[in-house]
Parts: C-alpha cells; sequence; structure tokens
C-alpha cells in the first residue's frame, strides 16, 4: 500500500495450499498494462521481498524458508530488467539475454550473450536490485512496525484476510 505501481493486495492468506505453499498474498492489477518503468518495476521487487523482510525485522535476523518463491519472482524480475530491458546504468542499454531457445529448455540454462567479466556484472547489479528491493522493505515495514504487527494479528485470527478486512492498515499508508 506504501509504494506506487504496484498491483493492490486482494487477499492475503496463511493457510498452506499445495507443496510448498505454506500461505501466499494475491495482487489483482486494476488494468491491464503492457508497460512497466523502471521504478515500478524495483517497487514490485519491493513487494515481493517483504515477507523476507518481516521474518528479519520480527524474528531479530532468523530467517526462514518461506520466502523461496518470493525470492525466485524476485530475482527474474532483476535479471530481465538488467539482460532483457538495459535498465542498469554500468551495463548501458544493451540487451543481454539470449535469444528464445526451444520450449524445452530449462530457465536456469540460460546464458547471457556477454563475457566473463561482463557476466560478473550482471550479477552484481541483479544483486544490488535485490539489495535495495529488500532494504526498501525492511524500512517501510520498520517505519510501520506497528501496522505490520496488527497484520500479523489479524492473519493469526482469521488466517484468510481480504482486502476490505485489512482496510484500516491500508490507509495508514
Amino acid at each position: 500500500a506504501t509504494l506506487p505501481g504496484v498491483d493492490p493486495v486482494q487477499k492475503v492468506s496463511i493457510i498452506p495450499r499445495g507443496v510448498g505453499a505454506l500461505g501466499y498474498t494475491l495482487q489483482r492489477p486494476t488494468e491491464d498494462r503492457f508497460l512497466l518503468s523502471m521504478s515500478e518495476l524495483k517497487n514490485r521487487i519491493a513487494v515481493l521481498m517483504g515477507g523476507r523482510a518481516a521474518e528479519q525485522i520480527l524474528f531479530d535476523g532468523d530467517i526462514s524458508t518461506g520466502a523461496a518463491d518470493d525470492l525466485q519472482k524476485a530475482t527474474e524480475i532483476a535479471v530481465e530488467m538488467v539482460t532483457k530491458y538495459g535498465m542498469d546504468a554500468t551495463l548501458g542499454q544493451r540487451v543481454y539475454a539470449p535469444h528464445p531457445q526451444n520450449f524445452l529448455a530449462m530457465a536456469q540454462d540460460r546464458v547471457f550473450n556477454a563475457s566473463e567479466a561482463t557476466s560478473r556484472e550482471i550479477d552484481l547489479a541483479v544483486h544490488d536490485l535485490l539489495e535495495a528491493g529488500g532494504e526498501t522493505a525492511r524500512t517501510i515495514l520498520k517505519k510501520r512496525r506497528a501496522d505490520l504487527e496488527a497484520g500479523v494479528q489479524l492473519l493469526l485470527t482469521k488466517e484468510t484476510v481480504t482486502a476490505e478486512e485489512f482496510a484500516p492498515l491500508r490507509a495508514a499508508a
């Protein structure tokens, strides 16, 4: 709710769903979007880093595996920002992402069209985007610690919370 350009949250649940999903946050866009700005993509990364940031704050840095899916999605956004959209000042406005491979190719098998030194720069740029997103999330959650605690209590009580039920927390943004 604090960050502009992100899809609004419709529902949050701490009820496990399937293998590996210990809960979920459902966000839905309010309109069809085909273009996203760099600041909007950075805000999406920050949102995805919010669960890990909350763990770091609430559990004195003792993190869990719960953020795995969010970390994967945030990393994908950061990699695309750097390798596909030319959104890194150091690497410049160049595409480093490979040409599409056949449909059987695995995403993790992707090889950048770059030298070893440039591949390291890509890794560093992705790392910096993820760290900045995590820091943004931590800063917001520390500033709004009371809202974080209220949200935790609401989820522990109800297990699933809709947008209307956490509207008072959003209004504080």
